[in-house]
């Protein structure tokens, strides 16, 4: 059971939430992210929509925010609550708002994989562009293994190559995470196959997690098996020798196919988005399947 306190009044507060308000009491300086949080955004975060509109029309401030300069808005976009996020856009909330962390709404509905979210903060002039790569909308859903968000983002015009430092490209953080769908999105969209993060490539990613489905995958859109990271080490020499992976390592040590090689050429003539241009291909069926991967 959480422990009581008492403040000054004598009144007692139960748990963490009281012992942050008597901080706040006793220094109103010090203040933190429990003793400042809101009615407005406890309803945003919970999607409590009635709760919402009633607290606006009472008067409360909907850019009121956290000492982490955390809005309702940030709240309603990482619960995933579209519906809230409107009602607080419509009464004037920032779009743009940016926490100490970095995040942005855009960058929470991302966390949430919320596609409803991300629509309306851009059609509300959300910027696609992180204001710090610490927080890269377009990282969060890959490594999130949010599909529908990544394919909203790229269709959108988000650069899918962004390659951050400390993370790599969006490629390389999907393979990093296992997020084969993911990745195989941002392969269809035109992203580097070969492009992570410095010298380790998405396949050294996908080497080191023994993951058959996404190895097959990277090396179908043109990975090179032979690239070397920072330790001198090829994908192939990550894996356990008589793993399944090492096998398809094995097997797929030899010059490509030509047909392989046409839909690579293919794929590469279009650039990104090759995935809505190869369909409008006038191109039997099979062959348009034979380039997208189907």
């Amino acid at each position: 059971m959480d422990d009581e306190v008492t403040n000054q009044n004598g009144s007692k507060l139960q748990g963490a939430r009281g012992q942050a308000s008597a901080v706040s009491l006793s220094n109103p300086l010090m203040r933190d992210f429990v003793s400042d949080w809101s009615p407005l955004h406890d309803a945003s975060i919970h999607g409590r929509l009635f709760t919402l509109t009633k607290l606006i029309k009472q008067g409360s401030d909907v850019n009121l925010v956290t000492a982490a300069q955390v809005s309702p808005l940030h709240e309603a976009c990482l619960g995933g609550h579209a519906a809230c996020a409107s009602v607080l856009l419509k009464h004037g909330a920032q779009v743009n708002g940016v926490t100490v962390d970095w995040h942005t709404p855009l960058f929470r509905a991302c966390v949430s994989g919320s596609v409803a979210c991300l629509n309306l903060l851009l059609q509300h002039g959300a910027s696609l562009h992180p204001p710090c790569d610490l927080a890269s909308p377009i990282h969060e859903a890959a490594k999130r293994g949010h599909v529908q968000c990544v394919e909203f983002l790229a269709s959108h015009g988000v650069n899918i190559d962004h390659n951050v430092k400390h993370l790599g490209t969006p490629l390389y953080v999907a393979c990093e995470n296992q997020q084969v769908n993911c990745a195989k999105k941002l392969l269809e969209s035109g992203a580097n196959v070969n492009s992570g993060k410095g010298l380790d490539s998405p396949l050294h990613a996908a080497a080191r997690n023994c993951n058959v489905e996404l190895v097959t995958l990277l090396i179908d859109f043109g990975a090179d098996i032979w690239v070397k990271n920072d330790e001198s080490k090829r994908p192939m020499e990550l894996v356990p020798p008589g793993s399944p992976v090492g096998r398809l390592f094995l097997q797929k040590e030899g010059p490509l196919s030509l047909m392989q090689l046409c839909r690579l050429c293919i794929r590469r003539c279009f650039g990104h988005k090759q995935h809505q241009k190869i369909t409008g291909l006038l191109l039997p069926e099979e062959l348009k399947h034979f380039l997208l991967h189907v």
